[in-house]
């Protein structure tokens, strides 16, 4: 994962707008493409009103901390046999419909809740578990509600709270290990994938000590997908050495002893998968390590490490934006809130549920223990009809909803910076360029540089036949006969958006 090889020479000092290196929109849609799920035109102008990255940030993620976690559904708390009953009464209510309800409610908090379930939907891909591999509903409900209630938090005490939560338990086997038999499976896992990283200051005979030390947790009180508790009646009173240290550990000793004994392990492995998660997939080993310094300093709380990179100057280095392909949940999600379009679509959020497991990401169900791997692996050849078709289908559902919504969009658009005056309803034909390319510094994360593909967009834009050549020549005996007032631009800016998403660059943030 780590590399000394980034382009990025920017430093993390905190990064404050200068004639030379404006606050603008690209910046703005940057910082909310990677901290959350896109922003709304309303909330860009705001921000650029603003004119203060370091207030937007703290902002954000304060809101975050704020937030409440997602109520629980009634059936969060239930076991098999009131399950089973759900369904005896209506045979829809099979284990699959309340599973689908949980994703549907990541998705709509995704939609919603900006930075907390930005960090929500990151850990669900770093402490991961498998929905469809164990079985009950509210297993999935009490993890996902885990997940949001640490997500800014303190990843000692999120590290804790996951290692005993029912959903990992059964997942990675806790609940088969005993003191006769114990099993090494969430042991390994802890070091290898959740703390430390693969063969990274930990042996063998640590994972098997280790597993020792973490046994007992193992009884539902015969409930069948009850809770699962701790039973000192199959917990291995053997003395057991771990990293070094010899005692008749338990769990809490296990906690305890890696972040005294391995803290800074810890706390490298993490910034690391943060840094390439959030800023690039090209890992710098001299941020990390700064990085390294705020997270142990803070005492491993996760919102200061956020703090301190989205505020830095290399995280809005021209080298960072557009750095990462998007993700299924980025390409569909980011997309719908920037737009703000009302759809012709009963629930948006099975929709897009829907889609993004298509495109290979079923949210609360990663493809195995390591989770997705991202970035060039959400690009396939069938992946990416894929993108083109469900994106296509949400716009051209949009349309169908409300034209108008299309027009209203261009209109306001803001051009670049504080400076300049946002779009109103008085451009002239001869001017129609500056729309254009307000819309791709928009939709594009550097803007399109290459004139050839630029004049395409242009072209697209341009060649509907409400409006022959002459309105766009300066020369023109009435160049101000194309203005953003007219009905004719919604259908301007749909065909811009349709060509828009088969541009290759249009798959970065």
């Amino acid at each position: 994962m780590m590399s000394d090889t980034s382009c990025n020479l920017a430093s993390l000092a905190e990064y404050v707008p200068s004639p030379g290196n404006p606050w603008n929109v690209s910046k703005i849609n940057h910082l909310y493409r990677r901290i959350a799920f896109g922003a709304s035109k309303a909330e860009v102008l705001a921000a650029l009103t603003q004119n203060n990255p370091s207030a937007l940030v703290d902002q954000l993620i304060d809101n975050a901390i704020a937030l409440n976690t997602t109520p629980p559904p009634a059936w969060g708390l239930w076991n098999r046999d009131q399950f089973e009953a759900a369904e005896a009464a209506n045979e829809n209510n099979d284990i699959g419909f309340y599973r689908t309800q949980g994703k549907n409610q990541m998705i709509n908090d995704l939609i919603q809740n900006k930075v907390r379930d930005r960090l929500t939907l990151f850990w669900s891909n770093h402490f991961v578990t498998e929905d469809d591999t164990y079985r009950s509903p509210a297993y999935q409900s009490q993890y996902y509600n885990l997940l949001q209630m640490h997500a800014l938090g303190n990843f000692r005490d999120f590290v804790y709270d996951i290692g005993i939560s029912n959903a990992m338990l059964v997942y990675l086997n806790g609940d088969e290990n005993i003191r006769d038999r114990p099993n090494e499976n969430y042991a390994r896992e802890l070091y290898e994938l959740f703390t430390l990283g693969v063969d990274n200051g930990y042996t063998e005979d640590d994972i098997q000590e280790t597993a020792k030390a973490l046994t007992g947790y193992v009884n539902t009180n015969d409930i069948p997908w009850g809770d699962v508790l701790f039973d000192p009646a199959q917990f291995s009173n053997d003395s057991k050495t771990i990293f070094g240290q010899t005692g008749n550990w338990t769990y809490d000793d296990v906690v305890n002893i890696l972040f005294q004994q391995r803290g800074n392990q810890v706390a490298t492995f993490i910034c690391a998968k943060l840094y390439t998660y959030f800023v690039s997939p090209t890992c710098n080993d001299a941020i990390v390590a700064q990085m390294v310094q705020t997270f142990i300093t803070s005492g491993y709380q996760i919102a200061a490490v956020l703090r301190q990179l989205f505020k830095s100057e290399h995280f809005f280095n021209i080298e960072a934006i557009g750095a990462i392909i998007k993700s299924p949940c980025d390409i569909m999600i980011s997309f719908h809130n920037e737009l703000g379009f009302s759809l012709n679509i009963m629930d948006i959020n099975d929709s897009l549920r829907g889609a993004v497991r298509m495109l290979g990401q079923d949210v609360l169900n990663p493809i195995d223990v390591e989770g997705w791997q991202g970035d060039e692996d959400w690009i396939s050849p069938d992946f990416l009809i894929g993108r083109w078709g469900s994106i296509e289908f949400n716009i051209r559902a949009a349309w169908a909803q409300n034209k108008q919504q299309f027009r209203d969009f261009v209109v306001g658009l803001p051009i670049g910076t504080l400076a300049d005056a946002n779009l109103a309803t008085s451009l002239s034909g001869s001017e129609v360029e500056i729309v254009v390319r307000a819309l791709v510094n928009y939709f594009f994360p550097r803007g399109i540089s290459d004139p050839v593909i630029f004049n395409e967009i242009l072209g697209v834009f341009k060649d509907i036949p409400a409006f022959p050549p002459s309105y766009y020549d300066p020369g023109a005996t009435d160049p101000a006969i194309w203005r953003l007032d007219r009905p004719e631009v919604a259908d301007q800016f749909y065909a811009f958006l349709l060509h828009i998403i088969l541009i290759p660059e249009f798959q970065l943030k």
